[in-house]
């Protein structure tokens, strides 16, 4: 993709309680292009996604938006690029003493000037948008695992943000649940130029949505394959890769 870097990062180091779990990762990730982070068990698929929206200081390096440094910059600057992220967590959390349309409108009411009444409407239209329409009054534990997922995702691009975060959004879903949520990721992206970073461990999800990857590996603790995943299954010279990749394969 010719598309500039939207988001670079740069000799980053991660680390929990002292021991490293992944070192010197350098990548950068296209505006417009949905990218997945792949790895095996305990390999930090998912604290790499929360160094990259802002949420856990590096044990070493950057990560920069648009060339402008995140942990570089003062708490003011830090807030103002975290306005640009939407952020879907593994298992797309949504408070259960809310409605649908309460857990999207509360983010659009924080965060902006309209009014209570404005910011329903904006987030009726966001679940309309994940086809919610007419279950903007039913609670979390009233609907489908996938409706959920398809309200916090309403809730995650609330306030249209041009990058989105997704944590394995898919997981434990059917794949005809999976299918329509995949979808509806791609329509993102078409129709609002979003730039997606996808943590995944289905392959379905992977290679449909994926326009580049990059797989981290938990004993190497570093990346050790990054490109199309088409590519990594049918020529990475590491068999780790070609192993994630072809799984459920003859």
């Amino acid at each position: 993709m010719d598309s500039p870097a939207r988001i670079e990062v740069r000799g980053l180091t991660m680390s929990v309680g002292g021991e490293v779990v992944q070192r010197d990762l350098d990548f950068e990730v296209a505006a417009g292009q949905i990218f997945a982070v792949m790895g095996d068990g305990g390999s930090g698929r998912s604290l790499l996604l929360r160094h990259m929206a802002g949420l856990h200081r590096p044990a070493a390096g950057e990560v920069l938006y648009d060339g402008e440094s995140f942990w570089g910059g003062a708490e003011p600057d830090r807030e103002r690029l975290k306005h640009r992220f939407g952020i879907l967590f593994q298992g797309a959390v949504l408070v259960s003493e809310m409605t649908l349309l309460e857990n999207v409108a509360v983010k659009l009411r924080l965060n902006t000037a309209l009014s209570d009444r404005e910011a329903d409407e904006v987030a009726a239209l966001k679940l309309a948008i994940m086809g919610l329409r007419g279950y903007e009054q039913h609670y979390p534990s009233q609907v489908s695992e996938g409706m959920r997922i398809r309200a916090a995702l309403a809730r995650a691009t609330s306030l249209d943000p041009d990058i989105l975060f997704f944590d394995d959004p898919s997981a434990l879903l059917d794949p005809l649940t999976s299918r329509r949520v995949d979808d509806i990721i791609l329509g993102l992206r078409d129709t609002t130029g979003a730039t997606i970073v996808l943590v995944s461990h289905e392959l379905p999800s992977i290679f449909a949505l994926a326009d580049d990857a990059l797989f981290l590996d938990s004993e190497k603790k570093t990346m050790i394959a990054r490109g199309r995943p088409e590519e990594l299954r049918d020529h990475c010279p590491d068999p780790k890769v070609r192993a994630f990749l072809t799984r459920g394969r003859r």
